[in-house]
């Protein structure tokens, strides 16, 4: 049976001393929990709190993961950061292609590609996000946005790499504005995205995991997790809340 994904993406918030204590009340929310043989517990701080956050939980089954990365090891790239640099402070995941990069940075497909191949080249694992705008919802372009966004971004990525790849479904109009996908629309688009891996990358549904990200919180967790191509949820503001976000992790494990 597939564990379910709970990933918590802090964004741009929390100062280090923050990140550590909201770490460390959430995996020891966790563990009271014992939720660990149900559920992967990822945790995207900042990149400046990456390594504190990694001294409260590395010795645990939680697993730290950054929100960003650059396409090229090293070099001339003034305020970037690679995968060896993140694997260095601790990270086994990066979140690649949220849609906040992709539309306030710019991020086009082909560095979201870059990121992605250089990624999982050098051993991350990698959290692939798509997602429609609310024009593009009217228009009823949902799928076909989607299916170009992973084809553009998983050009070139080696079909036995699944193990290493998971797609976050996040649907523009809904992150930070309080408004969700109906979980059976959100169904449905999950169910869409795997028929386009299993093209892709040549895998079963087992290998498959697509979780929902857009104003996951207490009140649509049941009923998001509780359809069966919705493997996880990839968590905003409400992961900045202790008692919420562990509630979620709970709901996620039963």
């Amino acid at each position: 049976m597939k564990k379910t994904i709970v990933a918590a993406n802090w964004k741009m918030n929390l100062l280090r001393a923050e990140a550590v204590q909201l770490a460390s009340d959430l995996v020891n929310g966790a563990d009271a929990l014992g939720v660990y043989d149900r559920v992967d517990l990822i945790i995207a701080p900042t990149f400046t709190s990456l390594d504190a956050v990694n001294v409260v939980i590395g010795n645990t089954k939680a697993e730290l993961c950054a929100q960003n990365v650059f396409w090229m090891e090293s070099g001339a790239y003034t305020g970037e950061i690679s995968p060896s640099m993140l694997i260095d402070t601790g990270c086994k995941w990066v979140i690649i292609g949220h849609s906040e990069r992709r539309h306030i940075m710019h991020e086009t497909d082909t560095m979201i590609n870059m990121k992605v191949r250089l990624s999982i080249e050098k051993g991350l694992k990698v959290i692939l996000c798509v997602g429609e705008t609310r024009d593009q919802k009217e228009m009823g372009k949902t799928i076909e946005v989607i299916n170009n966004q992973l084809l553009k971004a998983l050009d070139g990525v080696n079909t036995d790499v699944i193990d290493k790849l998971v797609i976050a479904y996040e649907p523009v109009w809904a992150i930070g504005t309080g408004l969700n996908a109906k979980p059976e629309d959100a169904e449905n688009v999950h169910k869409k995205i795997k028929d386009i891996i299993r093209s892709l990358l040549n895998c079963n549904d087992e290998k498959i995991r697509v979780m929902y990200g857009g104003s996951v919180n207490t009140g649509n967790i049941k009923s998001l997790v509780s359809q069966s191509n919705i493997d996880g949820v990839l968590v905003g503001g409400a992961s900045l809340d202790t008692e919420a976000f562990i509630q979620i992790i709970k709901i996620s494990g039963d």
